[in-house]
């Protein structure tokens, strides 16, 4: 699938970048092909514009934030969070031209420590992540980069079991015991919730992660994926410690994220330093980065096209293609793409 040619993918939020990294001043993003810059208006909160100036399609992001507003660095035309132009230095005395002037400007607002945007009315909030308000638990931001892949193979990766045992034989999988366990999967009309147990190794390096120095444990997975692009990975383990990783894998373009990906524990820096956990996870998201950015970033979701014959682990990719495939039908979209797509 072509995410940049579904229009209704425009219509809800996407974790885009950071909400300090705004502090540095005007940050370019691209979302679903739409160049847009991010910064902080006067009282602090995330805007966002179309990236192009209205005098000589200068990127506004090579500009600077002055006042709250976004000042362009060619010819210092400025912006407010709205997109109007509320200044012209060349121009002082023609305020009736100035107000005819504006940029397109999209829904932004923060949520879990990043902005988030929307760059048409969306269809449903951001997904509500229940341990951000949870008492007990602290939030630890761990990774946002760029991944050449696309949204829905991350999606696919992430709720497939199967693949543990040998990409992640370096780490947590039980290479020599390659069966997946099943998941119990509960749809609704914005994703699903998915329920299973998961053996898994436990070398030394993740002893603070698991809150347990035996070789082996389980993990008790009560995962959650959110339409379009975002899931929930609700881990526990037999101690009772709590591992819960959010991941949004916010369509740049048809073949690029930016993955984002924070953690919630119910424990504390003293007790597994942020610095140890991160770099556990960091070497379990590069096993998992290194697969997918060696497949086909795209995606035929519509499995009605051809048999499928997958393993039965299969299950959870087959259903988040399906509910995406159903929100396409829902809005009178095609679904695109490249000839040969296949999965």
């Amino acid at each position: 699938m072509l995410v940049t040619r579904q229009n209704v993918l425009r219509k809800f939020w996407y974790a885009v970048v950071p909400i300090e990294k705004l502090d540095e001043g005007p940050f370019p993003f691209t979302l679903l092909g739409e160049p847009i810059v991010l910064w902080k208006d006067a009282d602090g909160n995330p805007c966002a514009i179309r990236d192009r100036c209205c005098h000589r399609t200068a990127r506004l992001s090579k500009g600077f934030v002055e006042n709250g507003n976004i000042v362009c660095g060619y010819h210092g035309w400025t912006y407010d969070s709205g997109g109007a132009c509320v200044r012209i230095p060349q121009m002082e005395d023609d305020d009736a031209k100035r107000r005819k002037i504006s940029v397109e400007s999209f829904r932004c607002k923060e949520a879990c420590g990043y902005a988030w945007v929307a760059l048409e009315e969306p269809l449903r909030d951001i997904p509500d992540i229940p341990e951000e308000s949870m008492p007990g638990l602290r939030r630890i931001n761990q990774f946002y980069e760029v991944w050449n892949t696309s949204s829905i193979r991350f999606l696919e990766n992430a709720f497939d079991n199967s693949h543990f045992f040998y990409v992640h034989r370096e780490t947590f999988g039980q290479f020599e015991n390659p069966k997946p366990s099943s998941y119990e999967i509960s749809e609704h009309e914005w994703g699903f919730d998915a329920r299973t147990e998961v053996p898994i190794k436990n070398p030394p390096e993740s002893h603070a992660l698991t809150g347990t120095t035996d070789p082996e444990t389980v993990r008790y997975l009560s995962n959650n994926y959110y339409v379009p692009f975002t899931r929930r990975f609700g881990c526990s383990y037999p101690g009772g410690l709590i591992h819960t990783i959010i991941n949004c894998a916010t369509p740049i373009d048809d073949e690029h994220i930016a993955l984002t990906q924070w953690l919630y524990r119910n424990d504390t820096e003293e007790d597994a330093p942020a610095a140890t956990l991160n770099a556990f996870d960091r070497k379990v998201t590069n096993e998992d980065r290194d697969i997918l950015e060696a497949t086909d970033p795209d995606v035929c979701i519509d499995v009605s096209r051809r048999v499928e014959e997958h393993m039965p682990s299969d299950r959870p990719g087959l259903v988040v293609r399906k509910l995406l495939m159903d929100l396409l039908a829902r809005h009178g979209e095609v679904e695109v793409y490249r000839s040969g797509g296949h999965s």
